[in-house]
This record gives C-alpha cells, sequence and structure tokens, in this order.
C-alpha cells in the first residue's frame, strides 16, 4: 500500500500522482461517506469478452447502477 498526503488547492484540486494516472486512467470515482471521501478509478466495463456467451439487454445507465450498488 503506498500513502500520498496532498494538499487541495484554493480551486478544490488535488494532483494525482503520474505513475497512479498511468496505472489508473484519468477518471475516478468520488465516493463521499459518512466519516471519509473515497476516490476510485473509472473503468469501462470490457464487454467484448462476453461476446457469443450470453444475450442480454443492457439498460443505457448500468454504470449508475453499478455505482449505487458500491455505496
Amino acid at each position: 500500500m503506498i500513502v500520498e498526503v496532498k494538499r487541495v488547492d484554493n480551486q478544490g484540486r488535488i494532483v494525482l500522482p503520474k505513475k497512479w494516472r498511468e496505472r489508473w486512467g484519468d477518471e475516478i470515482i468520488l465516493i463521499e461517506l459518512e466519516d471519509r471521501i473515497e476516490i476510485l478509478p473509472r473503468r469501462k466495463p470490457n464487454f467484448s469478452q462476453f461476446f457469443d456467451i450470453i444475450e442480454a439487454d443492457i439498460e443505457e445507465d448500468i454504470e449508475k447502477e453499478l455505482l449505487e450498488e458500491l455505496i
């Protein structure tokens, strides 16, 4: 585990280390909980691995539903 302390600038920004951005991408999900804020990488699901395996109706807002399950 790597721990880094960062300051929030006067515009509310923090800078993630370059190695982290290269590993996890440049889009994140912020989750506000009662006692903390969690930062998670936003990764779009790779549905191509499931082609020709199953048939399913995918809702337009599936990402929102998946996020709600995390909270």
